[in-house]
């Protein structure tokens, strides 16, 4: 009965956790009775991949459905409508407060001072129309080559973006004034559980690729993790909650990127082989 009871107690907590994570990145409803504090909050950024993989299978459901009574060009498009619906814009309003901080200034201290600031500019308008223009047609471009290629792109770039972004919070020192961010209660250190969960729910899609573009994925994240956090110690010294934002935003379009390009390239198809979606 003891061993009954403090499991039941643990899968409680971790699922609190989880539903800490869901209610801190997206508008999907969450029990009432959810436990808040920010220690929990913090502890919470090891459940951000299977929030991104929730997601990713929320957006690829309503593709299909859609797909059943829209044109391709509308379907896409509605399904960003109903991406930034459901996360009320969290990491694109993050992309663009960094460009518009780090663009718009050469010290570390205004760059941190723009970027609290709610306006938007012109880098932070420039950078959010590229991306968001850069993710249709990227995703456009894997629409048509099958439903079962944008299905499978959408679930690897909304889990694994998450993974690189929440994974920058035990890289980088936490940069910012009190009571200026919402991820003030991310500055504590992740545990290595926390990252060997993140990476387990994140990295989950990844088996539905061929192991050549798997390798090609994660390399690809990887250079890319390694140099914005140089280039982030650089310009501000460490991170931000719109650092991380940013970061989500530009890893998934460079999975989109790197799954495109081998589409272009090698011109191969999406099969089933050995129960598995390989290229």
């Amino acid at each position: 009965m003891i061993k009954d009871q403090s499991l039941r107690e643990k899968c409680s907590a971790e699922l609190n956790l989880f539903y800490l994570a869901l209610s801190f990145f997206t508008c999907l409803p969450v029990p009432k009775k959810m436990k808040y504090t920010s220690e929990l909050l913090s502890q919470s950024n090891r459940y951000f991949s299977l929030v991104g993989l929730l997601l990713g299978i929320i957006i690829a459901s309503s593709f299909y459905i859609f797909s059943l009574v829209f044109p391709l060009i509308v379907n896409i498009l509605l399904i960003m409508m109903i991406s930034l619906l459901l996360t009320g814009a969290f990491h694109e309003d993050g992309l663009t407060d960094m460009a518009d901080g780090i663009g718009g200034a050469f010290e570390p201290k205004q760059r941190l001072a723009i970027m609290k600031d709610s306006r938007i500019g012109t880098y932070g308008a420039a950078t959010l129309i590229i991306t968001l223009a850069l993710k249709f047609s990227l995703l456009l471009t894997l629409a048509q080559h099958s439903d079962f290629t944008l299905i499978a792109a959408l679930l690897l770039g909304y889990s694994l973006s998450r993974t690189l972004a929440a994974s920058l919070i035990s890289a980088l020192p936490y940069i910012s004034d009190e009571n200026s961010s919402k991820s003030d209660s991310f500055v504590q250190l992740q545990t290595s559980q926390d990252i060997i969960i993140l990476i387990l729910f994140g990295a989950m899609p990844l088996f539905l690729f061929s192991l050549y573009i798997l390798l090609s994925i994660v390399l690809t994240l990887f250079l890319f993790r390694t140099i914005f956090i140089r280039w982030l110690t650089a310009k501000i010294g460490g991170y931000t909650g719109d650092c991380l934002g940013a970061a989500q935003q530009v890893s998934e379009l460079l999975i989109y990127l790197v799954l495109v390009f081998f589409l272009n390239e090698s011109n191969l198809i999406l099969t089933l082989n050995s129960g598995g979606i390989l290229f």
